[in-house]
């Protein structure tokens, strides 16, 4: 078989699938919408198969968490931000339908509420020999208006928060969780504390009440999950969600990939929050009634468990595990509570005559949680599908690239070079102090337009503090960084990607879980442009900027022959360590530098590919890309280098040519030794 018809086979492959995907998908939709007169169509057919008001009302529940399951998702699956506390939102969002519909705030009327009647947000009543007014906030208003409200609650509260990391945020959020309830239940004259807001007013459309009938509950929770499973799924295929699992994956690259973390780590929280108070809203509704105790800790338990029992970061999975659940609390263990005091009676077992699996809830949670960490770890329906091995013919649809980059093809992706001649980069007089050390001591450093500029020294001679310098990633205790002529020092590592500086890692860090195709399009995420209302509205503009994104990632990849092309649907995990430098590489290139800072890329490469990559460096350089280097391989150095700059101690050595750099007494002594100098010399 050719390379060709294995790459067709392979797509034909991926076609079907999708395809097989889509048509269960309108099956499921087509069963859900005529769900609750199944029961119906069944007794026509002669079947004894009943679906009451009582069936229908369980699956609106279901649906309620799904859309919490949806929400926590982003926080937890996307953003990977452990949020204990999520059901504080759930409750936001309740308490503000609840509170503005139920007789529970009932000022003195006055002409300052009559425009508010006229828009029938209000009503006047009469009540213990006054008027009074009683809230009528429209169910359909509240909706959007608790979303924005739990949102901001949630950048309120995330914004001080979400620059602790794994279990310090768990922690704040468990707290913020749990702090919520209290307020409501103290609250009393907003609130009704413990006794909760009785007579909450039931949503209308076309001026008929739901009243309790389920079927219009069940109806509006089957909207709110397709609408909640588009917006996830658009926004995980975007800009936005790729920044999401960028900051997931691995929070130091992706700032220096230019994504904002704080911002995206915010964005996140209030999104999730919105979905929340959304389902606050539709929950209370139905159920005609709040209470605090109706939100606590169990609740956002639950919600994770979902979660994690679906699969993280997988939409359908955390819809599945969401679902399975939520019928398994309030379908199968009430059965199963039955069947056994049954069996029980029969045979004479007073323990099953009394178990009640329904009550035990949350042991049985507990155990499935245990269970799928032990034996499935991602999930029901995983968000990344394992890829099979390449075949020979796959692996080489594209022939390996010799003597560096295709010049032409090169050119098309990077962007207007600055004009030889001046000086792109200078550090002067930095300064860097951990404690007592000092890492870096006044060292001055300039990378003309267009040269390269090579860093050597022996290790722990601050090689690589000068790099985190550079790109914002540590702070200067003193001195300058110019940078196209603006001073850079101080700004933040997704600021520095935006002005043109884009690195690689002496230990490389990929976004390890995500394939190689997304790991180069986040590299160009400072260089797009979608926000959350161009990616979810699916906007011409949003559309064509991705796919221009996605044939410029394809493109990148290419460079690289047949290393990476192939292998662009791979998670870079898998990946071989070479290829993984070359992935690292590309996804720096695809944030179109004009200076690229490269910390030892051939370490760990055989000499074919040190050999292989130093030709594509070089071919880079002659496009006009400014490099700055750090590589131990002297070799390389010769090669590639124009100038040549030595730092031993936090000190700069020496600087100059290649040639002249290598018979330097300094940077001999300093990379041998002064005995193992003599004894060369004496050789």
């Amino acid at each position: 078989m050719t390379a060709a018809m294995s790459l067709g086979a392979h797509e034909s492959a991926t076609q079907k699938a999708a395809r097989q995907a889509k048509a269960f998908i309108s099956i499921m939709t087509v069963v859900m919408v005529a769900f609750p007169f199944l029961g119906m169509a069944f007794q026509g057919l002669g079947l004894d198969w009943d679906i009451g008001d009582d069936d229908v009302d369980s699956v609106s529940n279901a649906l309620a968490y799904i859309t919490l399951a949806l929400g926590l998702n982003i926080v937890v699956g996307f953003a990977g931000l452990l949020d204990l506390g999520y059901a504080a939102f759930f409750a936001i969002g309740a308490y503000t339908y609840g509170i503005f519909t139920a007789y529970q705030i009932m000022p003195e009327w006055s002409a300052f509420w009559d425009p508010l009647a006229a828009i029938s947000l209000v009503e006047k009543i009469h009540r213990d020999g006054a008027d009074v007014v009683h809230f009528t906030l429209s169910f359909w208003i509240a909706l959007p208006l608790a979303a924005g409200i739990s949102a901001v609650c949630g950048v309120l509260f995330g914004f001080p928060t979400l620059r602790l990391r794994g279990d310090y945020l768990a922690i704040v959020t468990l707290g913020f969780g749990e702090i919520v309830p209290i307020v409501f239940r103290n609250v009393k004259s907003v609130t009704n504390g413990a006794a909760g807001l009785n007579g909450v007013q039931a949503p209308s459309l076309f001026g008929h009440s739901f009243q309790v009938n389920p079927k219009p509950y069940y109806y509006v929770g089957l909207v709110l999950v397709f609408l909640l499973v588009l917006f996830s799924v658009r926004l995980r295929d975007s800009r936005i969600g790729r920044s999401w699992m960028a900051v997931r994956e691995d929070e130091t690259a992706a700032g220096a990939m230019g994504v904002d973390h704080v911002k995206a780590k915010l964005l996140a929280f209030a999104i999730g929050a919105a979905f929340a108070g959304m389902t606050g809203v539709f929950y209370v509704a139905k159920l005609q009634t709040a209470t605090p105790d109706m939100f606590g800790f169990p609740v956002s338990v639950m919600i994770l468990v979902m979660v994690v029992f679906g699969g993280m970061g997988s939409v359908w999975g955390v819809v599945a595990g969401a679902a399975v659940l939520s019928l398994l609390q309030t379908w199968f263990l009430p059965s199963l509570t039955n069947w056994s005091h049954g069996i029980g009676e029969a045979v004479g077992n007073r323990w099953m005559q009394k178990v009640d699996f329904a009550g035990s809830t949350e042991l049985i949670f507990g155990i499935i949680l245990v269970m799928t960490m032990l034996y499935r770890r991602d999930g029901l329906i995983p968000a990344a599908r394992k890829q099979a091995a390449l075949s020979f013919d796959a692996q080489n649809v594209q022939g390996v690239v010799r003597g560096g980059f295709n010049k032409a093809a090169a050119a098309k992706l990077l962007r207007d070079m600055p004009k030889k001649g001046g000086n792109l980069l200078e550090v002067r007089g930095v300064t860097v102090k951990f404690g007592g050390l000092v890492a870096l001591n006044a060292v001055d450093i300039t990378v003309p337009a267009g040269g390269v500029v090579a860093v050597i020294g022996p290790n722990g001679s601050g090689k690589s503090t000068l790099f985190n310098v550079i790109t914002g990633l540590v702070q200067a205790d003193g001195g300058s960084i110019k940078f196209d002529g603006a001073e850079v020092l101080g700004l933040k590592p997704h600021e520095i990607l935006e002005r043109g500086i884009a690195r690689t890692f002496q230990n490389i860090r990929l976004f390890s879980n995500l394939p190689v195709l997304t790991n180069v399009l986040i590299g160009q995420h400072a260089r797009l442009h979608t926000g959350v209302a161009g990616a979810v509205l699916n906007l011409p503009s949003a559309s064509s900027e991705e796919r221009t994104a996605l044939q410029r990632a394809k493109d990148i990849a290419a460079l690289f022959g047949n290393r990476l092309t192939p292998r662009l649907g791979q998670v870079v995990s898998n990946l071989s360590y070479a290829n993984r430098r070359r992935v690292e590489i590309a996804r720096a290139l695809a944030s179109q530098p004009k200076i690229l800072l490269l910390d030892e890329p051939t370490a760990g490469m055989n000499p074919a590919e040190t050999l292989e990559l130093a030709e594509q460096i070089k071919s880079l350089n002659e496009l006009g890309l400014t490099i700055l280097i750090i590589e131990h391989k002297l070799d390389v150095v010769t090669q590639l280098a124009d100038t040549v700059v030595v730092l031993d101690h936090g000190e700069k050595l020496t600087e100059g040519k290649p040639a002249e750099v290598r018979r330097n007494e300094e940077v001999l002594r300093a990379y041998l030794g002064r005995a193992a100098t003599e004894a060369a010399h004496a050789a």
